[in-house]
């Protein structure tokens, strides 16, 4: 079993990033949960189907593995870059305000899921070379 991170980031990715970036401007602002401190691992496209690979080809049977490159990217600080390409002020929403913002993501967006690789990278040798997710964000395909 592959558990893949919440963000599995990229270009053409149409999954949580695109859809955060979608609330943005359609709230006219970026906004994050409480003080923005919860993390969501990450891990980018290329390195999740790099392990797909891998554990097809090499994992024990039964082996729970943890596809995540970055143990865990401050919503904030996802917040900010966004905010910075769309040109929005970043805000802090409450939990209560966030379903209003996030819709069916604020659930997501407002967990603190630090996630470890470091059990897979040893059994498998997998190490990502794929950008981060801020350094994915900043590239800008994002926000074409």
């Amino acid at each position: 079993m592959v558990r893949l991170a919440p963000s599995v980031h990229g270009d053409g990715d149409q999954g949580f990033m695109a859809m955060i970036i979608a609330a943005a401007r359609q709230h006219g602002v970026s906004a994050h949960v409480g003080d923005g401190s919860n993390r969501w691992p990450g891990v980018h496209r290329s390195d999740a189907a790099r392990l797909l690979r891998l554990a097809l080809e090499q994992a024990p049977a039964g082996s729970m593995l943890h596809a995540t490159a970055e143990e865990g990217v401050p919503l904030r600080a996802v917040a900010e870059v966004i905010g910075r390409h769309l040109d929005l002020p970043v805000v802090s929403l409450s939990p209560e305000d966030a379903a209003a913002h996030f819709s069916a993501l604020a659930h997501f967006v407002a967990l603190d899921g630090p996630t470890s690789s470091a059990r897979t990278r040893e059994l498998l040798g997998w190490q990502p070379t794929g950008p981060g997710l801020l350094e994915d964000l900043e590239k800008g395909h994002y926000f074409n």
